[in-house]
Parts: structure tokens; sequence; C-alpha cells
């Protein structure tokens, strides 16, 4: 089982108890039914990355979804909270890349995505057997992050969330048809 493709998705979510407060967070990035399990961070060899809406339809309700997750919560008012996936992708698509997930307090969605997005590409450039050469890592390797960051709020639980959720078994597999 090698997933084809995958999606990324984001979001924040708040309640007064903690683990509501995930499950929103899961609500709003329409992923709450499925049984997720989550991964390690290896992105497929080929691996395509789509649009969320159009990852959506090859789920059904109930489903073992397999996805690497980033999950921060916070009860503290104004503490910020990030999640982000940082993405590497080789230029040759018949290697695998990685995906890294970072869980910091205290740093913004452009400061913990360039972090995510690094970790994965140091990852990657080892294992091509490329030296830290910041040009020849950039020819080799293409990055991007998905980043979700909030403050807290008295009273509540803010989770944020960031995750590439795979999709297996395309074959003849569509939710809405």
């Amino acid at each position: 089982m090698v997933p084809k493709k995958a999606f990324l998705t984001n979001v924040v979510g708040r309640h007064e108890d903690r683990l509501t407060s995930f499950e929103l967070a899961l609500r709003d990035a329409n992923i709450e039914k499925y049984n997720i399990v989550t991964v390690s961070s290896i992105l497929p060899p080929g691996c395509k990355i789509i649009p969320k809406d159009e990852g959506l339809k090859y789920l059904n309700p109930g489903e073992i979804v397999h996805c690497v997750l980033a999950r921060t919560d916070t009860n503290e008012h104004n503490r910020l909270t990030a999640a982000s996936i940082g993405i590497a992708i080789p230029a040759d698509d018949s290697q695998y890349g990685y995906l890294s997930e970072h869980h910091p307090y205290g740093q913004t969605d452009e400061v913990a995505g360039a972090y995510a997005e690094k970790v994965a590409a140091n990852m990657l450039a080892t294992t091509l057997g490329l030296e830290p050469d910041p040009e020849k890592v950039e020819k080799a390797i293409k990055t991007r992050n998905i980043t979700q960051s909030a403050e807290g709020k008295t009273g509540l639980w803010t989770t944020v969330i960031a995750a590439a959720v795979f999709i297996n078994d395309l074959e003849g597999k569509l939710s809405n048809q």
C-alpha cells in the first residue's frame, strides 16, 4: 500500500474542552469522519499533492486514513502556538521525499513553516548524499510547507493542526459517486 496522492490541510479549533477543541479542528479540516493513523515522514516516490477538495472525494467515512500530523494546543491566553508540516520533494520523482512535523510555541506561520521546510530539506539532502550547499540542495529539492498558528484565548483550548493526508487505493474509488 503506497499512496499515489496526498492533500494538505491546516486549521484551528477552539473549545472549553481540550479534546473537543481537537475534534473541532478536525471537523474544520473535513477529516473528522476518518480513523486517522499518524505515520512518520516519508513522501512516497511519485506521490502527487492535490487540492484538499479533490482528495476528500476519494475518502469514505470510517476509513482508516494515514497522515503526517502536526498538532499543538494551549489554554493560555495570548500564547502563540503553531503546527507545521515541511515538505521536501526531490527533482527526480522516482525518489522518495520527506515530510517533517514541527510543533512550536511562540513562532509565527512564517518562522515555523521555514523551519519545517529546512528540516525536511536537510533530511532529504542527506539521504541523497548532497553536501549542505544551499545552491545544490535548491536545484535538487523543491520545498514547501503548510502551517497554522493561533493565539490562545481566555477560557478556551486552542488547537492548531497541519496535516498531509495520504490517499490509498485510488482505482475505482470515489466517495461522491
